[in-house]
């Protein structure tokens, strides 16, 4: 018996990974590096082609549980993440070179994981875990079509520019987290008011890639576009990722007015990656409007900004809650294509397929994740969310079913969550153990 999993993506290889811990066979389908698309770079497995961050490690944040989570199922991402991690404050970040090579190390050296460099257009015959990702073939978006009626909905992500630590001038530019919070991993450019203003005049009025073919983008709110969310007002940035909030200029001892944060992109700290300014505008007038941030006036940007695709389906139409095609129980989807959003949400997805998609395979009972976890959270969003507006989601405190009881104190509500969220993950992988 043999499992297929079609992409070698965040979530294919946690798929792929998890599958063969219970002993299954695994093709791991991956068309790089013989076909790339537009974002990525290498042939790795598990390649970060937007930020290299993963969030708040903080226990009692979402994202916190679902790491927790992750790595008492023994995920492979969450294994190499660790290893592999670099300076970020309270989150974690990592080292996204040595992140994916020691994820296709692992896999590669897996015996029971046999890796095949091809595209595949069609969805393979038997049990497959679909996790083709965002930048999903036309062809294969043609054959998961036809499984969910060609009912595809799209929206574009867009990538952050990643400038050079040697180029930022440090007489302006200074290192700190905000409110002190972790180590000074951070290097902040803080703005006064005049700059700020001219920099956000210069940054609405910079010329744009032009996007034909999608004249009415739908734009994951997490992943906004940073010119796109400067049209909502002036001040849209200064409570966004300009917010001076927690942090104080050691030259002014004050608060600034606004703040560009920088997150170093490896663990040498030799790049680092402009937060929350992803965007779509063109690289020439990015160079020319980002260089007015005082401490970047001579940047090198070892990558622009861009716009990538992102394909989902409007899984609580299509999805059964094993993840599962209601038109064809044997393929399970998993990753973005779900209609997650998030570098871990996909893995954990992908976790969960793996399980399910072997689990069935081999006959044994079928566990469902509890809701009140945040595998289980997701899981409810994905397949039982109203249809109609579907879209991308982050794992977030609003997707955990309430408390049994009312706890006005918001920090002792989220630890009582978090708390509930890991016994009851025990409690279902006991249960995984015990079929």
């Amino acid at each position: 018996m043999i499992i297929s999993v079609v992409g070698g993506g965040l979530a294919g290889s946690e798929a792929a990974w998890q599958a063969s811990r219970s002993g299954m066979k695994v093709r791991l389908y991956e068309m790089r590096p013989a076909k790339s698309s537009a974002a990525h770079k290498t042939g790795c497995l598990g390649e970060l082609v937007c930020s290299n961050s993963l969030r708040s490690d903080d226990p009692v944040t979402p994202s916190g549980v679902l790491k927790r989570e992750l790595e008492m199922a023994g995920s492979l991402i969450m294994e190499s993440a660790r290893i592999n991690s670099v300076p970020a404050g309270s989150a974690l970040a990592v080292d996204r070179n040595l992140f994916s090579e020691y994820i296709s190390d692992m896999i590669a050296d897996n015996p029971y994981i046999e890796i095949i460099r091809k595209e595949v257009s069609s969805i393979p015959a038997g049990c497959c875990v679909v996790a083709t990702g965002p930048l999903t073939s036309e062809a294969m978006a043609s054959a998961i079509g036809s499984l969910v009626d060609s009912r595809y909905l799209y929206f574009h992500d867009a990538i952050a520019p990643i400038v050079s630590a040697d180029s930022i001038d440090f007489s302006k530019a200074f290192y700190a987290s905000r409110y002190g919070k972790g180590s000074a991993d951070y290097i902040n450019c803080p703005m006064e008011e005049d700059e700020y203003n001219i920099f956000y005049d210069e940054l609405i009025k910079a010329d744009r890639v032009n996007l034909k073919e999608f004249d009415n983008i739908r734009v994951f709110q997490g992943c906004m576009p940073v010119e796109v969310m400067a049209e909502r007002g002036r001040d849209s940035l200064r409570f966004g990722p300009m917010k001076p909030v927690g942090l104080t200029d050691p030259l002014t001892g004050k608060m600034p007015y606004a703040v560009v944060q920088l997150r170093a992109e490896n663990r040498y700290r030799s790049a680092y990656n402009m937060v929350g300014f992803q965007c779509r505008i063109k690289w020439p007038e990015q160079r020319r409007v980002f260089r007015l941030i005082p401490g970047l006036e001579h940047g090198e940007f070892l990558r622009y900004g861009s716009i990538h695709r992102n394909t989902f389906i409007n899984s609580p139409l299509f999805i059964s809650n094993d993840l599962s095609f209601s038109a064809r129980s044997d393929v399970y989807i998993a990753g973005q294509l779900s209609g997650v959003e998030g570098y871990l949400e996909s893995t954990a997805i992908g976790l969960v397929a793996g399980i399910n998609a072997s689990g069935n395979l081999l006959g044994l009972k079928y566990v469902p994740v509890p809701e009140t976890t945040a595998h289980g959270a997701l899981v409810r969003y994905i397949t039982e969310s109203g249809s109609r507006n579907f879209q991308p989601g982050n794992i977030n405190i609003g997707l955990f079913p309430p408390l049994d009881g009312k706890i006005k104190d918001k920090k002792l509500k989220r630890k009582k969550i978090a708390e509930r969220a890991l016994q009851d993950w025990r409690e279902y992988l006991d249960k995984l153990k015990d079929r």
